[in-house]
């Protein structure tokens, strides 16, 4: 058994203090619990919450978020007579093992070792209190090791009657982050779907309350033939800041609640954060180093007098290669949903422009049906497509005499629209149609 030093040890003795290495968790920290979601379903109970970066350097006593680490605490509580096996794949393919996301967040003896070791030049008689430094890290990482080990999530059968808890160490998520808990038992598979906000960005609809924004006696509800006439009269494309020149094509139409949306895209696609001279420095910066910033704000397109109520984005491997989603919601319902217009293109590059003032801009994809059709393949993936169907829109233009947007890029298209309804939960799409 390792001895513990006394607690006013390093306070009494400040050159120790500065030697010494610490590990200091908080497993009584347990504020998250206050925002956990339970569901339940023929006799077995999840109850799920998703730590933000400061909760979890609280508890585990380390960075974690800066290591894109991310734990999710889960407890299944299994009423029924059947045993479940928890899916630990599908909530996130690429999830961390206990020892993987503690020896993440391990203190460097390297680093520390050349740190005191220059401070030595000054003070050489210290040297000989080097290895108290070095065996302190090694005796906190150790520790760390076995804290982490104890509070995860471990694998095995959840018996009738049964409880297993502790924590699922996932990549990190801003914004709503989606967690699909799936259990395999002998009486078949149950699935839990958890959408769950996470206050480590600043999203760019959160001075946004679309309950208010249109007053109940305002919405119109409609049938299919009157969302297809009131569409219609809406913007077929969106405008600069005076409503004086048209960009690119609205040819996206969204039917859900907005906390549906959300869950529906969050999995694959990200929200966008609020302009700001940080998050304008964090984009410069994976602009000029064509790195990832998976939140990095969108510029403003504008229709119904406003810019995008809100957007998301769906990037690949650097900032310059994105899709972006703008959605602004609408006073029409369909089966009592908010109908959402928006946008969707796909960005493949970066070019040289003067009507932007940093002289750059993304390069559109002037295929713009592409993108529209990718959000329909998207949704039929995830099983959050309930229905589809193709509306008039902006008007058909081919190859060879191209609109243009408002950067100046080209476009062409059939002129159509996808209307999609998201759904809360997978589903199968009960149909798929053309009008």
């Amino acid at each position: 058994m390792q001895r513990q030093m006394p607690s006013n040890f390093p306070d009494n003795i400040p050159v120790l203090k500065r030697l010494l290495v610490v590990h200091k968790p908080d497993p009584g920290a347990r504020e998250f619990l206050e925002r956990a979601q339970t569901q339940a379903k023929d006799g077995v109970e999840v109850t799920l919450a998703v730590l933000d970066g400061r909760e979890s350097r609280k508890f585990f006593g380390v960075p974690m978020a800066k290591r894109g680490i991310q734990p999710v605490w889960l407890q299944i509580t299994n009423h029924s007579q059947a045993a479940y096996r928890l899916h630990l794949v599908g909530i996130d393919p690429n999830y961390f093992s206990s020892y993987e996301a503690a020896a993440a967040n391990h203190f460097s003896s390297g680093k520390r070792l050349l740190s005191y070791g220059l401070l030595a030049w000054l003070f050489l008689p210290l040297l000989v209190l080097l290895p108290i430094k070095l065996i302190s890290a090694w005796r906190a990482n150790r520790k760390m090791d076995a804290f982490f080990q104890e509070h995860s999530f471990h694998l095995r059968p959840i018996t009738p009657g049964g409880r297993q808890e502790g924590f699922v160490f996932t990549q990190l998520d801003a914004g709503n982050k989606i967690v699909t808990v799936r259990l395999f038992g002998s009486e078949g598979s149950k699935e839990f779907l958890f959408s769950v906000a996470v206050s480590d960005i600043n999203p760019d609809h959160v001075h946004r309350d679309f309950e208010d924004m249109y007053a109940p006696e305002k919405c119109i509800e409609c049938d299919v033939d009157e969302l297809r006439r009131r569409l219609g009269e809406s913007p077929r494309a969106t405008t600069n800041g005076r409503g004086s020149r048209e960009g690119d094509p609205a040819n996206l139409i969204v039917i859900g609640e907005f906390t549906t949306v959300l869950s529906a895209f969050g999995a694959r696609w990200d929200e966008t954060e609020s302009i700001t001279l940080a998050t304008c420095w964090r984009t410069f910066r994976a602009f000029v180093f064509s790195s990832e910033y998976r939140y990095s704000p969108v510029s403003a397109l504008h229709m119904y007098g406003r810019s995008q109520d809100f957007a998301l984005q769906r990037i690949r491997k650097s900032i310059n290669e994105r899709l972006h989603l703008r959605l602004w919601t609408t006073p029409l319902r369909f089966r009592g949903m908010p109908v959402w217009v928006g946008q969707i293109s796909r960005d493949i590059g970066v070019r040289i422009t003067w009507r932007t003032w940093n002289l750059t801009t993304h390069r559109v994809d002037p295929d713009v049906d592409e993108a529209r059709d990718y959000v329909v393949e998207d949704l039929l993936q995830a099983g959050r497509l309930e229905a589809a169907a193709y509306f008039d829109g902006v008007g058909s233009c081919d190859r060879s005499s191209p609109r243009r947007n408002l950067t100046g890029d080209p476009y062409y298209t059939d002129g159509k629209r996808a209307a999609v309804i998201v759904s809360s939960g997978r589903t199968t799409p009960k149909f798929i149609a053309l009008s």
